[in-house]
């Protein structure tokens, strides 16, 4: 094992209800998410997470939402200024996406790896740079957990029960303590958590 695997954390962030779910049963269903996702305090948990990565780690149905949407809020008229520079930030910066049908990638800066989620996290935590976010791509998440490959663990918690649709902590999980190294909450109900993982 060399320097840079002990330098390059793995960050993942994902937005979870009360009640633990990721997405509603249907998952193209985000109005649940946009009124508490504009925010002061989502928004500045996510500035806070993009400042110190280098790569983005994306499966291919989030790239796919996130890099379509986001390239169209730069220079837009009335833009938050952290979310600009989250879209800034994400044109720019190395995306790896993990996929087994995609051949090539449709976005600049990309890199398209058809690998086991562990194993494509092992080959870039092996080289050099900041750290490596995951955004919000729940499958990619969970492998991660599952294989304790996480060294960051980030959390937007927002104050509704969807009742029903995927959750994120549904598997067998090895046993770990975390540590809370921040948090924050907004007058709406929104709360944004990152535990770090205790090794």
């Amino acid at each position: 094992m060399n320097a840079q695997q002990h330098n390059r954390r793995v960050v993942t962030n994902t937005a979870l209800s009360l009640d633990g779910r990721y997405a509603k049963a249907n998952p193209l269903d985000m109005g649940w998410v946009m009124p508490y996702a504009v925010s002061d305090t989502a928004r500045d948990h996510l500035a806070a997470l993009h400042s110190t990565a280098t790569t983005a780690l994306l499966g291919r149905v989030n790239a796919e939402g996130f890099l379509g949407f986001w390239p169209t809020v730069i220079g837009a008229e009335g833009v938050d200024p952290r979310d600009e520079a989250f879209a800034k930030w994400l044109v720019e910066t190395d995306k790896t996406v993990l996929s087994s049908t995609l051949d090539e990638a449709p976005w600049e800066r990309t890199e398209v790896v058809d690998k086991p989620t562990a194993e494509a996290v092992a080959d870039l935590k092996d080289t050099e740079g900041g750290d490596i976010l995951v955004l919000a791509s729940a499958s990619v998440i969970k492998a991660l957990l599952a294989a304790d490959q996480v060294d960051r663990l980030a959390i937007t918690l927002f104050p509704v029960f969807l009742g029903e649709g995927p959750r994120l902590f549904d598997g067998e999980l090895p046993e770990g303590q975390w540590q809370l190294v921040s948090q924050h909450a907004g007058e709406d109900g929104t709360v944004s958590l990152v535990y770090d993982r205790i090794r």
